[in-house]
């Protein structure tokens, strides 16, 4: 594996489901202790600063570093396990799915499993398995298996998935690309642009608890005040069976996405239209997103104070919200370019003009 395989291997076998980061931001605090002052707010999400030719503007570069998972809900008499999901599953995905429960003791490997096919009734065989007639089996025959495993009501859940090189050597599959892939893109960014050499201050920052509510973001804002926010996301690859081109047209390998419009965040036009002419400038391929069901960190750091001009880039991948999603190097790489490219423009005139909305 080369360095970025390695990083996103790394990043993305790390657990770290919402309000249980642990793992994760230990992980990314040793790759940005090198890249400048790093500093925390009281929710976990952590900041690093990297100094440019000028101390403002401010901008930021915000991935969120927690991923979907689970929480122990309730120990059956029978060692059985109920849990709640923390983030957005679709529970048509989570039957048969390892998943590892993290205690005091250490990790505890278990399946999701249900009433098995056999003994389904043709009516119950054509019906969804709903979530609550789920449970986690650790292989325990009693309560007090449960517990002497150290597992515990409230303990965290994580997806066990391995990060794997597929048959096209460009493409990735793990879990958790939402959104490790936008925490890497941050860190390549902050490794590869020229220390001192970008006209502004630039905050690399890995926000906690995306999927539950935006709640990191909320508050690693208030200690950035940023000038410009840039958000680095996931998208929605709609490039594999049943999804219509109007659903959603972006592809892997035809390079990041804008996002132009989501439920809680309408980019600033300007700002917009300079990471457009940006990529045509560069040649660097760029898509087009919507998301009319969901938002990013960007819904609440773009209404922070008087409000903060922002723009979401997402790398393309495929089945998001799974134990297994991929993605496309390219795609990778030309959005840490963009990103570069873009930064290197957002000089004090520039982002005073974005402001001035003349």
């Amino acid at each position: 594996m080369n360095k970025t395989e390695k990083m996103l291997k790394e990043l993305t076998e790390a657990g770290g489901i919402p309000g249980y980061e642990t793992e994760i931001r230990g992980i990314m605090r040793g790759h940005l202790k090198a890249l400048g002052k790093i500093s925390q707010d009281n929710m976990g999400s952590l900041i690093c600063e990297k100094p440019g030719k000028s101390p403002s503007p401010r901008i930021m570069l915000a991935g969120h570093m927690d991923e979907i998972g689970f929480m122990v809900k309730h120990i059956a008499s029978d060692g059985f396990i109920r849990f709640t999901t923390l983030g957005g599953w679709w529970d048509h995905v989570l039957l048969g799915q390892r998943v590892s429960i993290i205690t005091r003791k250490g990790e505890v490997v278990g399946v999701i499993g249900a009433k098995p096919p056999h003994l389904l009734s043709p009516d119950e065989r054509g019906k969804l398995v709903q979530r609550k007639n789920m449970y986690i089996d650790i292989g325990a025959s009693s309560e007090g298996d449960v517990e002497k495993a150290g597992v515990r009501v409230g303990d965290p859940i994580v997806p066990v998935s391995e990060f794997t090189i597929l048959a096209n050597p460009k493409t990735y599959m793990s879990k958790a690309f939402d959104d490790r892939v936008g925490c890497a893109v941050m860190l390549s960014s902050m490794q590869s642009i020229p220390a001192g050499k970008h006209p502004n201050t630039i905050y690399g920052v890995a926000t906690v608890q995306e999927e539950v509510g935006v709640r990191g973001a909320s508050t690693s804002v208030e200690m950035v005040n940023p000038d410009v926010a840039i958000i680095l996301e996931s998208d929605i690859a709609g490039d594999v069976p049943g999804i219509k081109p109007d659903e959603s047209s972006t592809k892997l390998t035809g390079g990041p996405s804008l996002l132009l419009y989501d439920a809680r965040m309408i980019p600033n036009l300007k700002l917009r239209d300079l990471v457009i002419d940006t990529a045509k400038k560069s040649k660097i391929p760029l898509q087009f997103t919507t998301m009319e069901g969901g938002a990013t960190d960007g819904s609440v750091i773009h209404l922070h104070k008087h409000g903060v001009p922002t723009v979401v880039l997402g790398v393309p991948t495929r089945h998001i919200h799974s134990h297994n999603s991929i993605i496309h190097r390219d795609d990778f790489d030309n959005t840490v370019k963009l990103v570069n490219a873009v930064l290197q423009k957002l000089d004090k005139k520039t982002v005073d003009d974005i402001k001035s909305f003349a």
